[in-house]
């Protein structure tokens, strides 16, 4: 899962969520130097992210890209998946997608100086060109996976990744509308048995 399955998939508590969004830039125990609620957030972050790599239809979409993408095949596999979570957002949350993000940037915000600086330079663009947002489009996600591959020390190959998408995008969605309630009750239950 990317950025916005993420938040998505936090529940409400803005700490919670900032911390399952900044999980990627907090390694080991660094965590436990947030506060109490934030670590939950990272430690969902985790949680949610071995749940995920080891799902068998996360693994179907995966493989339809291993082959030409590699180790890489999971990051693509994440950016599709919250497009499509933004594609079809109405059926996931109650507000807007619009309203969802302008607050969750809102509260990011709010924290920023309790966040990571590799996260910050992220951040500051990701608001600035509403990142979350623009992943509801084709569009956006090409954009996403450009930038990506610009970034890998790697021959990623991410920046044709998009053709591979359009050519599989119904198999996809039909493997993410399968996982979707699984990730969700997981999240939930993960929350639940937190101490």
């Amino acid at each position: 899962m990317n950025f916005l399955a993420h938040a998505y998939l936090s529940g409400e508590d803005s700490q919670v969520m900032t911390g399952n969004f900044i999980g990627d830039f907090v390694k080991g125990k660094k965590y436990e130097t947030y506060p109490k609620l934030m670590q939950k957030g990272i430690l969902l972050h985790r949680g949610i992210d071995e749940y995920t790599d080891g799902h068998p239809v996360v693994g179907q979409s995966k493989d339809r890209l291993r082959a030409k993408y590699r180790h890489y095949s999971s990051v693509i596999v994440d950016v599709v998946y919250d497009h499509l979570l933004a594609a079809n957002w109405h059926k996931y949350h109650d507000k807007s997608l619009g309203e969802f993000t302008q607050q969750l940037y809102f509260e990011i915000d709010s924290m920023k100086n309790e966040l990571p600086d590799r996260f910050q330079n992220i951040f500051r663009y990701m608001k600035r060109d509403n990142w979350l947002y623009q992943y509801s489009k084709i569009e956006g996600i090409e954009q996403a996976l450009n930038g990506m591959s610009m970034r890998t020390k790697f021959d990623s190959k991410m920046d044709e990744a998009i053709h591979d998408i359009k050519a599989n995008y119904v198999p996809f969605l039909l493997e993410f509308q399968e996982f979707m309630p699984d990730v969700i009750a997981f999240s939930k239950q993960w929350q639940e048995e937190y101490e």
